[in-house]
C-alpha cells in the first residue's frame, strides 16, 4: 500500500502545486474536518487528486497562505463528494472552484437508495473503501499513517466515480439536470445566523415555563463562549443533556449543581462557578424567553389538521403527487422538489392557482430550473383537486 505524507512545509507546497497545475483533467477535491472536537469548522486536511499529478495531503493550519494553490487549480473542475459540506471550510482558507461535479448528488439524481462515497465507489467501480476514520480528530499532529492513507482514497477515486457516474446520468437523460443542480450547489449562499441559536439546544422543547428556559439558555450562552474561546466542541465541555437537566431542577445552590447527578462533562466541575454564575444569571434576570422562537418559520405539519385544514389537504394532496413523480423519475422526493418549498407552497399558495402562478412561486423559493418544469403542474393540479375535495381532519399530515 502507498505511503503518503503531509504538505506541510513551503517547499514540499511549491513542488505540490507545481505537480497539480502540470496534471490533466478535474481534479478530487475532499477536507477533512474535527467535528465533535473542535469548536471551528476550519480545515485541518485538504486533499487533491489530479491524473498525471497523484495524490496531495495539505495542512492549512501549517501552511497559511494557500493563494498559490487557488491560482493553480481554482478555474479547473473539482469533483467533491457532498460538496455543501466542504465548500465553507475550503472557502475559509481561500480555495474556491468555478466549476464542480458533486458525486453524491449525482448519485441521488441517479437514484441510488444509499450514497455515502464508499457505497457508490463499491456499485460503480467495484472497490471497496474502510471508513474507520471518518470520524477521527483531524486536529490530532502527526497524523498517523492508516489516517493519510484513508484521507487520500477518499480522493484517488473520484476521477473514476464521476466518469462513471456521467454516463449514467447521460444514459437517463439527466446531465442537464445535474449541471443545474451542482451550479446551485456552488452558488448557493449560507444561511444567516439564526437570531437565538441556543435554542437548537438538544432536548429544549421538554424544558417548561420561561425561567426555565432563560436558565437554558444563559448555560448554553455560557458554554458557547467557553467553547469558542478554547476551540473545543460545546459538547464536549458540557453535554446538552445535562444543561436541560439543569434547567428542569433548577439548583438553589452551586452545591445543589454540582450534585445533580446528570450534570456531567469534562468542564461539568472545573469550570463549576461558570455554571452557577449562568444559572443564577437565569434565575434572576428579567429578560425572560418568549416560550416560542419567533420567525417566518411554519408550523409543523402535525399540526396543519386543526390550525389550517386547507392547506393540509394541499400538502397531503401534493405531497403524494410529487412522490409518485419522483419514483417515475427515479430519484428521492427532496430532490425533486425541496420538502420546506412543498410546505410553504402548500400553507401560503398563491391568491390564484395554475401551473403559471405555482412556477413563480417555485423560482421565487430558488426552485430550479429542472425542477419547475417537472412538478410545476403536478403541484398546481394537486392543490386544485385538494380544493375541491372535503376536508378529512381526523388524518392529520405527519
Amino acid at each position: 500500500m502507498a505511503e503518503y505524507d503531509v504538505v506541510d512545509s513551503p517547499s514540499a507546497y511549491q513542488q505540490a502545486v507545481d505537480a497539480l497545475r502540470s496534471g490533466t483533467g478535474p481534479i478530487g477535491v475532499d477536507a477533512e474536518r474535527a467535528s465533535g472536537f473542535r469548536y471551528s469548522q476550519r480545515a485541518y486536511l485538504i486533499q487533491m487528486f489530479r491524473r498525471d499529478a497523484g495524490v496531495f495531503l495539505f495542512d492549512p493550519p501549517a501552511l497559511g497562505d494557500l493563494s498559490a494553490l487557488q491560482d493553480a487549480v481554482g478555474s479547473v473542475p473539482w469533483i467533491l463528494h457532498a460538496a455543501s459540506q466542504d465548500l465553507a471550510c475550503l472557502r475559509e482558507v481561500g480555495l474556491n472552484p468555478s466549476t464542480i461535479f458533486d458525486t453524491e448528488l449525482g448519485a441521488r439524481l441517479l437514484g441510488f437508495p444509499r450514497v455515502g462515497l464508499a457505497t457508490i465507489v463499491e456499485e460503480l467501480l467495484g472497490v471497496h473503501l474502510a471508513k474507520e476514520h471518518s470520524a477521527a480528530d483531524w486536529s490530532t499532529r502527526p497524523l498517523p499513517a492508516p489516517w493519510l492513507t484513508y484521507a487520500a482514497l477518499d480522493v484517488e477515486l473520484l476521477v473514476d466515480l464521476m466518469e462513471a457516474e456521467q454516463v449514467l446520468l447521460a444514459d437517463a437523460g439527466k446531465e442537464q439536470i445535474a449541471a443545474q443542480e451542482f451550479a446551485f450547489a456552488l452558488a448557493r449562499q449560507p444561511k444567516p445566523p439564526r437570531s437565538e441559536p441556543w435554542r437548537r439546544l438538544s432536548g429544549v422543547h421538554s424544558i417548561r415555563g420561561l425561567r426555565n428556559l432563560a436558565v437554558a439558555r444563559e448555560l448554553w450562552t455560557a458554554r458557547d463562549e467557553l467553547a469558542r474561546t478554547r476551540d473545543v466542541a460545546p459538547g464536549r465541555l458540557l453535554p446538552d443533556a445535562s444543561i436541560t437537566a439543569v434547567a428542569k431542577a433548577m439548583p438553589a445552590s452551586k452545591r445543589d449543581l454540582a450534585a445533580l447527578r446528570e450534570f456531567t462533562g469534562r468542564a461539568s466541575r472545573t469550570e463549576i462557578d461558570r455554571w452557577w454564575d449562568a444559572v443564577s444569571r437565569g434565575r434572576t434576570t428579567t429578560d425572560l424567553p418568549v416560550l416560542r422562537a419567533t420567525g417566518e418559520s411554519i408550523p409543523p405539519p402535525r399540526v396543519w389538521a386543526d390550525r389550517n385544514p386547507e392547506a393540509n389537504e394541499r400538502l397531503k394532496a401534493a405531497r403524494a403527487a410529487v412522490g409518485e413523480l419522483a419514483d417515475e423519475l427515479r430519484m428521492p422526493t427532496e430532490n425533486l422538489l425541496a420538502p420546506d418549498t412543498l410546505r410553504r407552497l402548500a400553507w401560503s399558495p398563491p391568491e390564484h392557482v395554475d401551473e403559471r402562478s405555482i412556477a413563480a412561486a417555485m423560482t421565487e423559493a430558488e426552485a430550479r430550473p429542472w425542477q419547475v418544469e417537472a412538478t410545476a403542474a403536478t403541484v398546481a393540479g394537486a392543490f386544485v383537486e385538494a380544493a375541491q375535495s372535503p376536508i378529512t381532519p381526523s388524518e392529520p399530515a405527519s
